[in-house]
């Protein structure tokens, strides 16, 4: 195959679309990547990376870059909201040696600027901002992609395209085999606050999450433990307006606030040292939480989707990101594997994730229900957790960390 036929479009520059670029390059493939943004500056705060992430990571030898701004936490701490006592903790030092990956705290700008630098660095990645997919059209040589720099109306041709464009994804409109994403009725509020101003307790490596009725609390140092990522899940009835209306330039809508939701923090339901975290933020992002029901269907021809446009993950597995790493990973082998003929290569790419994702999806709906409890059911809950024990629930964990990241060459010559 020539290197013409080895070039492949990715349209996004976030987590997905940076992970396959690299990993594409990795097997021979010439990788443009379009991205709508003038510049990259990744909003949100920490993300959990799991060891079935970690380990494409390290695969595409990004472990020396990450290691100075993660943090490995030793252990989840399951935590009573109303009295502020531990109902289990759940051990992670142990976790390279069962799982053979780390398990990592991480703020998602670091990530993605590693990300990013890697990209640059790469031969056979070209990055182009400000730069938003309009179009594509299939035919016998593979697919052009239509994109609009600036004022001009610019074409890229290649053996595939692959939609990393996130949430509202131009490339998934476009295919016709989306469905719209739905508002799941909870928003996230997240925030940063410097390590030095929460308690003691809270700058420990550890990930602490807080169950409530209605809501829960997630935190965990990031930066290397300079800082703590401060996550509130909160429900919410109805979206502000019209999702589709609010959006801006294809992601999600979202704000930055003064105030924060600490009035939904009441104190008959939460204790002190949990109303104090969400007290400490000076500025809070709020998201919106949207998800579907399934994976992607599968697309046409020598194209498909990624990350957040083939299957949104609400939050309560830690697991967005994860399977957006996977993704990359698996879509970069099929392509190298069934390198002559792109359109099943996609295919078989989409049938390997379709099952793993709606399983992952299916335990994240599950938890948020679980989560959420209240009287005398979130009791129950709590009594079953403190029996089983931190070890069997990491044990419950053994089929989505122990996943194995498929062979990628080192370096094949494009």
């Amino acid at each position: 195959m020539t290197a013409t036929r080895r070039h492949v479009v990715v349209a996004g520059a976030g987590i997905a679309g940076l992970t396959a670029a690299l990993a594409l390059a990795r097997t021979g493939c010439r990788v443009t990547v379009l991205e709508q943004a003038p510049a990259l500056q990744e909003t949100g705060a920490g993300i959990q990376l799991s060891p079935n992430a970690t380990r494409v990571l390290l695969a595409l030898g990004l472990g020396d870059r990450l290691l100075p701004h993660v943090l490995a936490p030793q252990a989840i701490r399951v935590m009573a909201a109303r009295s502020g006592r531990e109902i289990v903790r759940i051990p992670l030092l142990d976790v390279p040696r069962r799982y053979g990956a780390p398990y990592w705290a991480i703020h998602r700008g670091d990530l993605q600027a590693t990300l990013v630098a890697a990209a640059q660095a790469a031969h056979d990645v070209t990055l182009r901002l400000d730069s938003r997919v309009e179009d594509y059209a299939v035919h016998a040589k593979g697919v052009t992609v239509a994109y609009r720099h600036g004022h001009r109306l610019l074409e890229e041709r290649a053996l595939a395209l692959v939609g990393a464009d996130g949430l509202w994804s131009a490339v998934a409109a476009r295919s016709g085999r989306q469905r719209p994403p739905r508002f799941a009725r909870r928003v996230a509020w997240r925030a940063l606050v410097p390590a030095a101003q929460v308690a003691e307790e809270f700058r420990a490596p550890l990930v602490h999450l807080w169950l409530g009725p209605g809501a829960h609390l997630v935190h965990y140092p990031v930066m290397a433990g300079s800082l703590v990522n401060i996550v509130g899940i909160l429900r919410e009835t109805r979206e502000r307006g019209d999702p589709h209306d609010a959006r801006h330039d294809g992601v999600p809508p979202s704000s930055e606030l003064e105030e924060g939701p600490a009035r939904h923090f009441a104190r008959r339901c939460w204790c002190a040292p949990a109303r104090a975290l969400v007290e400490r933020p000076a500025r809070w992002q709020r998201w919106p939480l949207y998800h579907r029901r399934g994976p992607f269907p599968g697309g046409r021809g020598p194209v498909t989707l990624i990350g957040d446009a083939a299957h949104p993950m609400l939050p309560f597995l830690a697991q967005g990101a994860a399977m957006a790493i996977e993704d990359a990973a698996v879509l970069a082998d099929m392509l190298h594997r069934y390198g002559d003929d792109p359109a099943d290569a996609l295919r078989a790419y989409e049938g390997a994730r379709r099952h793993r994702v709606a399983r992952v999806q299916q335990v994240s709906r599950r938890n948020g229900l679980v989560y959420a409890l209240a009287g005398p059911a979130a009791a129950l809950r709590d009594l079953h957790l403190r029996r089983l024990g931190g070890q069997a629930l990491l044990a419950r964990q053994d089929w989505l960390y122990s996943w194995q990241a498929p062979d990628l060459p080192r370096d094949v010559p494009s």
